[in-house]
């Protein structure tokens, strides 16, 4: 039998779904065909209304050894496994002659547990068992929250908390869930041959695409103990994601409350010599933490360093004493011996990770007003990790809307352990890059204008120039505005003083829900909705509700951000350009997500503003540019507001 054409394939899978084909997305499917087939790697910029999905999804299946596809997104995940590989793979059965199986597989504590839910919560404070479904009153919201988690148990297939509509608070989900650490075992667990998490890790292994997220792949990669099921193709989707995702997989943290609740969960557990030992060290370590000032540490300082040390023996301590004693007073031991060594164990591991002072580590103290001080360590760089990791036994393609910065794939490239592309040499993985463009056409759709008269923003935030600035736009485009701005305070001042100067309804980030929000925007014409950083990437809302995105300054890291500042520096140590390599790459994928909220369909017109005058007047305005769609540009603002006027009275007229 002659094996199907790609073209045909993906004619049958677009169909299928009710698209059209685009030639972005023909390049983009032989593109990942011809790097799958010569196990090399591809990154593909592919722009919004490609249909990037089946871009990758139709070549993948058509190859025939199982894929692995990560998301950053729920929306994404939902969409794969509930539209387009259902659809897909009815639409190539009559050419493949078979039916690849799919499935969905995500961290176990996103899985209701059936031992915490009939068998209680291991509790600090009390011996045994603490029923939460008798301790909530009915009639609060946590009580309410957990009976519905009860019935749901009682009818879902799967156990799956993004499948409960709708959702329960993140307090009432861990009262029903566990962390791998907790999970007692499917052998040891009363509830094994039931368990949703095990269910869902035997569908992956059967499945021929497994759909998963980011996270796990970061904890698949680093932990060494492999949760997905051997695969011989890796896509990456919303891969601008994937190294701020890993960055945080691989992140400790130590809190004097989660040192405190170590204590207390062993307690009952260990003899008093070794529960004293780390009660003691708990006690040093909050003593310490309450002098804690925010920012980098360099250097352990010495009394820190002895307490670490302290808090590090006396874990292991408890550690070892736990795996003898039994104390007959506990309930369901297993399950609350089980909690106390996740806990102390999760000590122990940071506590000896930020001892050791590792040179490819950055430690840090942060300091909240709710939640106090913490203490962090996070890898210098993960692109050793991810070059070794992920590019090294598979072929790996990785997509996204923006991953071409400043004009090529090499800034990303670099991120991910990359070398620049075209370069050969032992264990270099082989790749190249490819800009599919977009069916949109960018310079007649929209405008990008800089106002390079306003002042250049300062750290006083005070801006009376660009609020001025902003009003003027927001009311020549009749509303319509999505703004994004760079800090919390910066959206709240814009938003009180427009609500006083304009009539027109201003949503602020933080005042509902994100989704509610969302919906009333593109619900009402005049609107505008106002936030920060999550708006910058998940804001999809075509037609002439969103006709102006603008943007209040360039969304460069915060200098006292310990991270990216010490990124930053190691680039300089070692010869290179840290600026360019983290600051201006961090504020260049951001803004390219962010004008990219402005056109998500052909008919879609508008003007993407930028409030900084940077972008025109700095020298690396240009790399800035080169990173968004290709808009037409001006920095005549007399221009920008007849072309709002405009674009506002068609949008009016056409309601009409």
């Amino acid at each position: 039998m002659t094996k199907p054409s790609l073209p045909d394939l993906l004619h049958a899978a677009v169909t299928a779904v009710g698209g059209t084909e685009r030639p972005g997305q023909v390049a983009m499917a032989e593109a990942v065909a011809e790097a799958v087939d010569e196990n090399s790697h591809l990154l593909v910029q592919a722009g919004t209304g490609t249909g990037k999905s089946l871009g990758y999804l139709v070549p993948a299946l058509a190859h025939g050894e199982r894929v692995v596809v990560a998301t950053a997104t729920l929306a994404l995940q939902r969409q794969l496994v509930e539209r387009d590989l259902p659809r897909t793979v009815e639409a190539l059965h009559p050419q493949l002659r078979r039916r690849p199986q799919f499935a969905m597989l995500k961290g176990r504590s996103n899985y209701l547990c059936l031992h915490r839910l009939h068998e209680g919560v291991p509790q600090d404070e009390e011996e045994g068992l603490f029923d939460v479904f008798e301790q909530a009153t009915p009639t609060s919201k946590l009580g309410k929250d957990l009976l519905r988690l009860r019935d749901w148990a009682d009818e879902t297939e799967i156990g799956d908390r993004d499948a409960l509509t709708p959702g329960v608070s993140d307090r009432a989900w861990g009262q029903v869930s566990v962390s791998s650490r907790e999970c007692l075992g499917a052998s040891k667990c009363a509830y094994g041959a039931e368990c949703f998490a095990e269910a869902a890790r035997e569908r992956a292994k059967l499945a021929d695409v497994v759909v998963t997220n980011h996270a796990l792949l970061a904890i698949d990669a680093i932990e060494g103990a492999p949760i997905l099921p051997q695969h011989e193709v890796l896509i990456i989707d919303e891969a601008h994601e994937l190294v701020s995702r890993v960055t945080g997989v691989a992140t400790g943290e130590l809190t004097p409350g989660q040192v405190g609740r170590a204590v207390r969960r062993a307690a009952k557990l260990v003899n008093e010599k070794a529960a004293d030992q780390l009660q003691t060290a708990s006690e040093t370590f909050e003593r310490l933490m309450e002098l804690a000032l925010p920012g980098r540490l360099e250097e352990i300082p010495e009394d820190l360093g002895y307490c670490l040390m302290a808090l590090r023996d006396a874990a292991r301590t408890v550690i070892t004493a736990l795996g003898s004693t039994r104390d007959k007073s506990v309930q369901d031991e297993d399950a609350v011996r089980k909690q106390a060594l996740a806990a102390v164990e999760n000590v122990h591991a940071v506590a000896e990770r930020i001892a050791n002072g590792s040179e490819y580590d950055v430690v840090w103290y942060e300091r909240h007003d709710r939640f106090g001080a913490s203490l962090r360590v996070a890898p210098l760089s993960v692109s050793g990790l991810l070059r070794e990791k992920l590019f090294a036994d598979r072929s790996v393609v990785l997509t996204s809307a923006t991953l071409k910065l400043g004009g090529d794939f090499n800034g990303v490239g670099a991120s991910l352990g990359l070398a620049p592309e075209g370069t050969e040499g032992e264990d270099l993985p082989v790749w190249k890059g490819l800009d599919v463009g977009s069916p949109f056409d960018y310079g007649k759709q929209g405008i990008l204008y800089v106002a390079k008269h306003l002042a250049q923003p300062g750290r006083e935030g005070n801006r009376q120039d660009m609020l001025d600035e902003l009003a003027e736009l927001v009311e020549a485009a009749g509303g319509r505005t999505l703004g994004l701005f760079s800090s919390m305070r910066g959206a709240q001042a814009a938003a009180e003083a427009l609500r006083g100067r304009l009539d027109v309804p201003i949503l602020l980030q933080g005042e509902d829900t994100l989704g509610e929000l969302i919906k009333a925007f593109a619900e009402d014409a005049r609107t505008c909705l106002f936030g920060t950083l999550s708006l910058w990437q998940g804001v999809d809302v075509p037609g002439a509700n969103c006709q102006l995105v603008v943007m209040d300054r360039v969304p460069f890291p915060r200098p006292d951000d310990p991270l990216m500042s010490a990124r930053q520096k190691a680039v300089e140590e070692a010869g290179g350009n840290g600026f360019m390599a983290v600051a201006a790459t961090h504020a260049a994928l951001l803004m390219a997500q962010g004008a990219g909220r402005l056109v998500r369909a052909t008919g879609d017109r508008g003007v993407v503003a930028v409030l900084d005058p940077r972008v025109e007047r700095a020298r690396y305005g240009s790399f800035l540019r080169k990173s968004m769609p290709d808009f037409w540009y001006t920095t005549d603002r007399n221009q920008v507001r007849r072309s709002l006027a405009a674009i506002d009275k068609a949008a009016k007229d056409s309601d009409g």
